[in-house]
């Protein structure tokens, strides 16, 4: 028996840095592309095939607008089909786009994932996709015709991003009940289920009245949801290994993420930001992808393939995803699963907006405070490095406090949303006129401040958003409900780029756009104080029963 333990111990350890392996791969496609570069960079690709207003006559130039002279006349647009747009608003509007692609391609290959055989390759078929786009980037200069086909490459990374990772995501559950832990807290719940489903005599004393006094039902004795008892034990493992590992996989992610940033500061420093720095950043993670998810291709287990006498379709899988999507949407499986719907219209909100915020951000510090490339991948370092401090601390504060997940992701949500709340200050006359040299967001040094209060919180966000619902998905259907979680997460995330963008373009001062993020923001935590998590949990284990 221990050889056998032995075994499964190496098998898990296996898996585990398997999982482990394309966090570190992947996350650095989020922190130095998606979040830094290529935001910089679309911009840069439109601002190099764009004119000044009012004339529309005289092309853009960087040093134009780091003369840092505020007024309408020295915006930058670009004509995009038959209209103009702000570059900065451009941008947002390619990260739309490419988000309502990523949500049907989620829709359409989500449920693949429920098969363990198919997990792994379409986990791997994406991040292919994804690091080759990104690698394209590389061949691709500002000053070509088809300039615009970088909107095409962003947003065909994107997708392949989001998509891998609902497959990586579907790994989680079984990560953490696997656990040494979790697995310990099981066998101690097994053994009291047993003990009270066969209670021995208690001596000469004990008579029929006792016995007729025991539980029918393994389960009611203790009362299950005690926390003094096996089974609340075996909850409270297992949601805490959930969290640490979710944890662990975002701070590998960002160290990765960090670490890449710090490479490419030099010759985007050297070449001043150029486009071509720029562009070479963004393909240096392509490369990271490509390279680092090696590793998690060899330990990552293929699964086996059952023998159903059926042929495995491609096509009949999607069609068969929407047709569950719509099954899993119908008013009798929400009133099943109504805590895990609760949370879903918060995440729907949330998701949308911390993901805006950074967007927003950056594209604010470059074309608002004029801060140069460096600066800005300064804050591109900041920024991941505090989330790998708050991924590691927030489960320490939250054990010593003895504090519930949906208490940890709530204070976030509040802490995060000051961030808005600030920039929005910047409409104060002391402000905005110069007249306090320091305060609602309208000096650079501001920014790497908040770059490190931010950053702290998203990194604790990240990994308790995706543990908090974990805790209420129904045991053996995790790749499914995880890609209904992308989905929703996909669904949002589109409008919240689309609105800022509008709002750009109408306004002409991007500013304007953090009293949207704050109303967003704020309406999700109403939302997330509904959230019966124990209910929550009962109603995902029978779910998974009927």
């Amino acid at each position: 028996m221990s050889d056998e333990n032995a075994i499964i111990a190496r098998a898990y350890k296996k898996q585990l840095r398997g999982w482990l392996s394309y966090a570190f791969a992947s996350e650095v496609f989020a922190v130095v592309s998606l979040t830094l570069f290529l935001p910089i960079c679309l911009e840069q690709f439109a601002r190099d095939n764009g004119y000044l207003l009012p004339d529309k006559t005289e092309r853009c130039s960087v040093q134009q607008q780091n003369a840092g002279i505020p007024g309408e006349e020295h915006r930058c647009v670009t004509k995009v089909a038959w209209f103009w747009v702000d570059t900065a608003s451009f941008t947002l509007y390619v990260y739309s786009i490419s988000v309502a692609l990523q949500a049907l391609t989620v829709i359409s290959t989500g449920g693949i994932a429920d098969h363990p055989p198919h997990r792994k390759s379409l986990l791997f078929t994406f991040a292919a996709m994804g690091s080759i786009a990104s690698m394209l980037f590389l061949v691709l200069p500002s000053s070509s015709p088809v300039w615009y086909l970088a909107a095409v490459l962003a947003a065909i990374a994107n997708v392949s991003f989001g998509a891998s990772i609902v497959a990586m995501n579907a790994y989680l559950p079984g990560l953490a009940r696997e656990s040494f832990e979790v697995v310990e807290a099981r066998r101690a719940m097994l053994a009291e289920m047993d003990s009270s489903a066969n209670p021995r005599p208690s001596g000469s004393n004990s008579d029929d009245t006792e016995d007729d006094a025991a539980p029918l039902l393994a389960g009611e004795h203790p009362n299950p949801e005690s926390p003094t008892s096996a089974r609340g034990a075996y909850d409270t493992a297992l949601s805490l290994a959930t969290s640490r590992l979710s944890s662990l996989g975002v701070a590998l992610g960002y160290s990765a993420g960090i670490l890449l940033l710090l490479l490419t500061l030099v010759p985007v420093t050297l070449l001043k930001g150029t486009t071509f720095s720029l562009r070479l950043a963004i393909g240096a993670s392509g490369i990271w992808w490509a390279l680092f998810s090696l590793p998690a291709f060899l330990w990552l287990p293929s699964g086996h393939t059952e023998s159903t006498g059926q042929k495995w379709s491609f096509m009949k899988e999607v069609g068969a995803a929407w047709v569950k999507l719509g099954t899993m949407l119908r008013w009798r499986e929400i009133k099943k699963l109504k805590n895990t719907f609760i949370y879903l219209a918060a995440w729907f909100l949330l998701s949308d907006g911390f993901t805006t915020i950074t967007s927003t951000a950056i594209l604010f510090a470059k074309t608002t405070l004029f801060m140069p490339a460096s600066s800005l991948i300064l804050i591109g370092v900041l920024t991941p490095s505090a989330g790998i401090l708050g991924s590691f601390t927030a489960p320490i504060i939250q054990r010593r406090l003895k504090v519930s997940n949906l208490t940890v992701v709530v204070t976030l949500v509040i802490l995060a949303s000051l961030l808005p709340i600030y920039g929005c200050l910047g409409f104060i006359p002391a402000f905005r006129d110069g007249n306090v040299k320091f305060g609602g967001l309208t000096t650079p040094g501001e920014m790497f401040v908040l770059a490190v209060y931010f950053g702290g919180l998203y990194g604790a966000f990240q990994g308790y958003a995706r543990a908090f619902y974990a805790e209420l998905v129904p045991p053996g259907e995790e790749a499914r409900w995880f890609a209904l979680f992308s989905i929703t997460d996909k669904s949002s995330s589109f409008l919240g780029p689309l609105i800022v963008g509008l709002i750009a373009d109408a306004t002409g001062n991007i500013r304007y756009a953090f009293f949207f993020l704050v109303g967003m923001i704020w309406a999700a935590v109403p939302i997330l104080l509904l959230v019966n998590v124990p209910q929550g949990k009962l109603d995902a284990k029978a779910y998974s029963e009927t």
